[in-house]
């Protein structure tokens, strides 16, 4: 996957300009445009728990399938050159930039590696969850996640309800953790990749981001108190914790990462490459190209036996990133019918998101893009509101800033009511698998997600808690 985007460019520049496609005109594309990307949803949700081995087996062949179907159907109704473009477009535009940031911090942060005496007692998890919550927007939801997962995993191991402990990190480190920067999460790297300020969200979401936090560690302490007691009656008191960090190079790394995205901001060449009608600008290709290296050199720099401790594997990102592929390539119809506005299939979305004097909506915005992101991946419904509200990330941080930051909580927040609303997600689904967790169906976490989360954000919608967003 790494190596896919100079591949896929040396291919499409081979082929004359006059065969560049327009955008698709998702006017054109009725409701059944939207079952390809339906059919992967389902896949995900329901092969695991109706057939694990088949679906273990053969997740990539599956996938693929659900892609190549959407294609053809591109292929065959708007010309081949058409869907070449879209291929071209959602890979080089919207994918790579993000698997690459996702394996980047996937690989350091594997090579981080805390050793010592944990026991998952409420008090050691409540700690472990409110840390991660708190580094998530530093070193990513995927950073955060890779570092604690297994340790966390390891401290709750003897008990024997711990489902709960893994389903509550996606709710938070995963996901509401990473709403302060764009190294946070996916959708805010998009927001930033659009000319939002790097240092916005954490300027204006900070309240809510914390009161979202603080009520769901709340939960977490009151649920994981009553079944710790069931669990283990006798073990009331904590033992000492006494904790080491080896591979401490890799935080130097994530620094590394963090400058990589900021200096891609900061350098403009003005050099773009058109790829079958895609734009790559070569900042853009720049930074990836350093996040790789700086990849490549975790791996170099760290011992072995750090990953091997950490049960390190290239799995649960290979998965992610086939699973992902094969979304970004199924929801291609689904983002153009968006795109269409009021001409296309959505056009309900948008009378909803606009208030009747013609302004926009804020508590709409907040809970649409979220719901979508819950089942669609939070970052190309980030990218579709985003465009859907203005477009220009100069008036939505003005006059529009409460829009914005209607979206992007939305997109972050609800990001964690499905497995696949966010990358991070299923990556701690597959590693929690792998070591012995039984985790949630896909339907009975969107149960859980439900239950704990709805909720609070009825309450954030309710409360009038910041001067950048208006009351809803």
């Amino acid at each position: 996957m790494i190596i896919l985007r100079p591949v896929i460019a040396s291919i499409a520049l081979l082929i004359p300009s006059a065969a560049q496609a327009a955008a698709l005109d998702g006017a054109q594309m009725p409701w059944p445009w939207t079952l390809p990307f339906a059919g992967i949803l389902l896949s995900i949700a329901l092969c695991p728990l109706l057939v694990p081995k088949i679906w273990h087996g053969h997740y990539g062949k599956i996938a693929l399938g659900w892609a190549a179907v959407t294609l053809a159907a591109i292929a065959a109704f708007f010309g081949a050159p058409a869907a070449l473009a879209a291929f071209v477009h959602a890979a080089l535009a919207e994918y790579m930039s993000f698997i690459i940031l996702l394996f980047a911090l996937y690989v350091v942060a594997g090579g981080i590696l805390v050793t010592g005496t944990l026991r998952g007692t409420p008090g050691t998890n409540l700690a472990i969850l409110a840390f991660g919550t708190a580094i998530a927007s530093v070193v990513g939801t995927t950073g955060a996640s890779m570092i604690l997962i297994r340790p966390l995993i390891r401290a709750n191991a003897g008990r024997t309800g711990n489902a709960h402990v893994a389903v509550f990190f996606i709710f938070l480190v995963a996901n509401i953790g990473g709403a302060l920067s764009p190294l946070g999460d996916p959708p805010l790297f998009v927001g930033f990749l659009r000319g939002v300020d790097f240092f916005w969200t954490a300027q204006h979401l900070w309240l809510q981001t914390t009161i979202v936090a603080v009520l769901v560690l709340a939960v977490f302490f009151a649920l994981d108190t009553y079944k710790f007691r069931s669990d283990v009656p006798a073990q009331a008191k904590e033992p000492a914790v006494t904790l080491a960090v080896r591979g401490r190079r890799n935080i130097v790394l994530i620094a590394l990462i963090v400058a990589a995205i900021l200096l891609s901001a900061a350098w403009q060449p003005g050099i773009d490459f058109d790829v079958y009608g895609t734009k790559v600008g070569l900042q853009n290709l720049a930074r990836d190209l350093a996040l790789i290296v700086i990849a490549l050199a975790s791996l170099w720099l760290t011992p072995d036996e750090h990953r091997a401790a950490n049960g390190f594997t290239f799995e649960p990102i290979r998965e992610v990133a086939i699973l992902f592929a094969a979304i970004f390539v199924a929801i291609i119809p689904v983002l153009a019918m968006l795109q269409a506005g009021s001409d296309g299939t959505f056009a309900f979305l948008l009378q909803a998101v606009t208030a009747r004097d013609g302004t926009p909506h804020e508590a709409a915005y907040f809970w649409l893009t979220g719901a979508l992101s819950g089942f669609l991946d939070n970052a190309p419904t980030y990218l579709v509101f985003f465009e859907l509200a203005s477009g220009d990330a100069r008036e939505l941080m003005g006059p529009m800033a409460g829009t914005l930051a209607a979206i992007s909580m939305g997109a972050v927040y609800m990001g964690a009511l499905s497995y696949i609303g966010n990358a991070p997600n299923l990556m701690i689904y597959a590693i929690a698998t792998e070591q012995g967790v039984r985790m949630p169906s896909f339907f009975a976490y969107v149960m859980w997600a439900a239950c704990v989360l709805v909720p609070v954000f009825l309450l954030l919608t309710l409360l009038p808690i910041s001067p950048i967003l208006k009351p809803f």
